[in-house]
């Protein structure tokens, strides 16, 4: 006759190996890709739209951070385990961050099957990581303020636009940057022709400066600013039911590209999934859904575009050869020299 204890030891013993010898029941844990965004119309689009499209599609959680700057908080997050698997940004800080190992060089078609139907220009040598969209840096003006409507980047330096031409602040803005830039190719003998740029500069002054495009499209659309210097997608988009006086200009001598630039982080835990994220972005009908909502030139070809957005965007190989796409490495090992050049004649 067994006790009672023994009962229980034994009665013990027998559910403790049911326990380990039973099947065990994994709960998956769900992924989580952590990608830099902007705000604005696109966040709002990617939050609502996009967003859910391919967490659904790779049941998956994004975590999108949309607090600019990026790149010092990558700098600040162990490489091992970074705190971006995606980063997204324009092509200054992707040279930057390549720079320092903090991103990819390359993205291929290897990693990305829909980089084999992209423009030349979003993986040409001028890009680090691969370009989904571009925008192009040229002019925008008032159109109800009696100025003809420019022609060249040499209209901006109009004495009639005195104290209500607008750029921006070079050390801070890449549209600065690159305006810096065209200044050496249109008045010296190229884009590193830092001279003449420095020179052309000064004949701008006075000159409203701003740090980033929203506070340039505020200026143009209050008339505070009737020229300046602006990407086409910050004027395209107040097109429509309430039109603004306000409209763009690509310049004769060429636009200046604002690529918006996706990569890899090396250290990603979820590598295969920031590569699906790209190759998603990449896709024509995710491509025509925010090229339509906030006026951005596509990347891949096969995008069809509606007609009045096809009319003005780079959709073609003629428009896009209009692009010109600068030399952010050789700009960046400049920078500090720079900035300190460009401040000085601001200022004075």
């Amino acid at each position: 006759m067994i006790s009672r204890r023994r009962a229980l030891q034994a009665g013990a013993g027998l559910a403790a190996a049911a326990t380990f010898g039973a099947p065990a029941i994994l709960h998956a844990e769900t992924r989580t890709l952590k990608i830099t965004t902007w705000g604005g119309k696109w966040g709002a689009i990617m939050k609502d739209t996009i967003l859910p499209m391919f967490e659904k599609e790779h049941s998956c959680q994004v975590s999108a951070d949309q607090a600019f700057p990026f790149l010092p908080k990558l700098q600040a997050s162990p490489k091992n385990d970074p705190l971006y698997d995606v980063f997204h940004s324009n092509s200054n800080e992707q040279w930057s961050a390549v720079e320092q190992g903090l991103v990819m060089d390359k993205i291929t078609v290897k990693e990305v099957p829909n980089v084999a139907d992209v423009y030349p220009w979003a993986v040409s040598d001028k890009i680090v990581g691969v370009a989904i969209f571009t925008s192009a840096i040229g002019l925008g003006y008032r159109t109800d303020k009696g100025i003809a409507a420019p022609k060249s980047w040499k209209d901006l330096a109009d004495p009639k636009l005195a104290g209500a031409r607008g750029g921006y602040l070079i050390p801070v803005n890449s549209l600065g940057q690159c305006h810096l830039m065209m200044l050496g190719k249109v008045y010296g003998k190229g884009l590193q022709d830092l001279d003449a740029a420095y020179k052309a500069l000064e004949q701008l002054k006075p000159i409203k400066l701003v740090d980033f495009t929203g506070q340039m499209e505020k200026m143009l659309l209050s008339g505070e600013v009737i020229e300046g210097v602006i990407h086409d997608s910050g004027v395209y988009r107040y097109e429509g039911a309430n039109r603004q006086p306000v409209d763009f200009c690509s310049p004769s001598e060429g636009v200046m590209a604002l690529e918006q630039v996706l990569n890899v982080t090396p250290g990603s835990k979820v590598k295969e999934l920031a590569f699906a994220y790209i190759d998603f972005m990449l896709r024509p009908e995710v491509q025509k859904l925010l090229a339509e909502g906030v006026w951005y030139s596509p990347a891949n070809k096969k995008v069809k575009l509606d007609a009045k957005y096809d009319a003005k965007l780079l959709t073609t190989p003629e428009k896009v050869a209009t692009l010109i796409q600068p030399d952010w490495k050789w700009y960046n090992a400049r920078k500090d020299d720079i900035d300190a050049r460009v401040t000085k004649i601001l200022k004075g």
